[in-house]
């Protein structure tokens, strides 16, 4: 049997953001509830040790962060739910969300956190190195290849920004790119070629991600030439595959702005949307930082932005009432 779920407060998404987003809401007294989507925990359910998040001295694990985080936001009053929503309805308020099971969310406001999801070349050898020398964040794990060698795969703004990135840790970086000539803006093109630390491979794409060692590791990059089909190898410690991000939008298009990329488009200095009572915090609308702890502090401001829409919104209602 469906059912009706209702509340001041509606999340999508359970990450940092939304997660962030739920405490800060459950301590204003809204009630929140959170859907959390495909992937509870966001991104870093994926990520091994990290080592920037503010608070920790130590090492700490992603799955473990985000337990805590869960643990929290439950603690202070939210109401987490195991969905995914297939349908949305942003036309008037409350706004109504179906799950894929058939139950009905309703929230006066909803904040929209579903983050964004990192390219992949889709090779067998990549899914089995992830976290063992492959990855797709620089700035979130370039730390742990102090002077070792590391590639880059990609050719746009991405790719060419890691490369740059990981010069603060390595003297020996490699950018890999399938075609002749990268698709990056030209000034950053102009500092990677003048990098003395960055070497360019063209016309490569990887073919495997080679293991070894004991623990595991990446030791090696298998490439093929994609005008002579010679295969080489790279040796490498590293390597950062940087293609881009899809950001979890299909839901909204057509209901929300989208920039061209498919990001929700948000007022400057604030998480409103194109819909009034409609917010979006974290990776789903930061295709810049995309880090963990500028998605909790726009899930912050999320809650903040939509505490305070409900407050005008009810102070509204009441005046008029009074008139």
């Amino acid at each position: 049997m469906s059912a009706t779920h209702k509340t001041r407060m509606l999340i999508l998404g359970s990450g940092p953001a939304g997660l962030t987003a739920a405490i800060y809401g459950a301590r204003a007294g809204m009630e929140p509830i959170l859907v959390q989507g495909i992937q509870p925990g966001g991104q870093l359910m994926t990520t091994t040790d990290v080592e920037n998040y503010p608070g920790f001295a130590d090492v700490i694990q992603g799955p473990w962060l985000m337990e805590q985080m869960q643990k929290q936001a439950e603690h202070v009053g939210t109401k987490l739910m195991w969905d995914t929503i297939v349908d949305v309805d942003l036309t008037s308020r409350p706004f109504r969300m179906t799950g894929d099971g058939g139950d009905v969310y309703e929230g006066d406001v909803l904040v929209i956190a579903t983050g964004a999801q990192a390219k992949w070349l889709g090779l067998d050898s990549e899914e089995a190195m992830k976290g063992k020398g492959v990855s797709a964040c620089a700035t979130c794990d370039g730390f742990f290849y102090r002077g070792k060698k590391v590639a880059v795969i990609g050719g746009g703004n991405t790719a060419v920004e890691e490369a740059l990135y990981l010069t603060n840790h390595s003297d020996n970086v490699t950018l890999i790119h399938r075609r002749d000539e990268l698709r990056a803006e030209r000034i950053l093109q102009e500092r990677l070629m003048k990098h003395e630390s960055i070497n360019v491979l063209w016309n490569k794409q990887v073919e495997r991600f080679v293991g070894g060692g004991n623990p595991e590791g990446l030791v090696a990059l298998e490439l093929k030439d994609t005008v002579t089909g010679e295969i080489s190898t790279l040796d490498v410690e590293g390597g950062f595959v940087a293609i881009g991000h899809h950001p979890a939008t299909e839901l909204f298009r057509g209901h929300l702005a989208l920039d061209d990329d498919g990001y929700i488009q948000v007022e400057t200095g604030t998480t409103r949307t194109s819909v009034p009572g409609v917010f979006a915090c974290g990776d789903v609308m930061d295709k810049t930082y995309r880090q963990a702890v500028t998605a909790a502090g726009t899930g912050c401001m999320a809650a903040l932005d939509a505490e305070r829409f409900l407050a005008e919104v009810e102070f509204e209602g009441v005046a008029e009432a009074a008139e």
